[in-house]
Parts: C-alpha cells; sequence; structure tokens
C-alpha cells in the first residue's frame, strides 16, 4: 500500500481557499481601519473622518479589482494596489504627525 503524497504548500491541495483568505485579509483591514477611524473621531474628527474614509477606500479596491482576473491586467492591478498603499500609507503618516 502506497502513501499519498501531499504537497509543500497547502494551497497546492486546496487551491480555492487561497481567494477566501485573501478576501478575508482585505476585509479585516477594512475593519480595523474603520475601527481605528471610529475611535479617532472623538477626538479628533477631521482624523476620524479620514481614516473611516480610507477603511471605504480599502473595502472598495478588494471589491473593484476581483482575484479572478485572467486576462492580463494582473500587472494593472498589482501597480494599482500598490499605489493605493503608498496613498494610504502617506495619508497615516501625515496623520500620525499632525495629530500627535
Amino acid at each position: 500500500m502506497t502513501m499519498p503524497v501531499l504537497p509543500d504548500e497547502p494551497e497546492d491541495s486546496q487551491p480555492g481557499l487561497a481567494k477566501e483568505r485573501t478576501d478575508l485579509a482585505w476585509t479585516r483591514t477594512a475593519i480595523a481601519f474603520g475601527a481605528t477611524g471610529a475611535a479617532i473621531l472623538k477626538n479628533h474628527p477631521v482624523a476620524g473622518i479620514v481614516v473611516l474614509a480610507l477603511a471605504l477606500a480599502t473595502w472598495g479596491l478588494r471589491r473593484l479589482f476581483p482575484a479572478e482576473a485572467e486576462d492580463g491586467s494582473r500587472a494593472y492591478r498589482l501597480l494599482l494596489v500598490t499605489i493605493a498603499v503608498l496613498v494610504v500609507a502617506g495619508v497615516a503618516l501625515g496623520l500620525s504627525v499632525t495629530v500627535s
């Protein structure tokens, strides 16, 4: 009796779960921005509104660019997501400097 050979990576045995994990990660990130924005909103309304807007942008990016696109737009999506992450990081850095 031969033993079944298991793949090295879990994604190789269950490739459908990787997309779900990615979607959940984007959702968790948006929820984290929303919770942080709500907490900041109490003491600094302008900064809180900006962080809440970032939460909506983070959630919307995932919905706007689903992972199933196979028509060669992967590089375009990667560039757009990279720019979005840099903008979010820049806004967060700016808020941390001005609010402190």
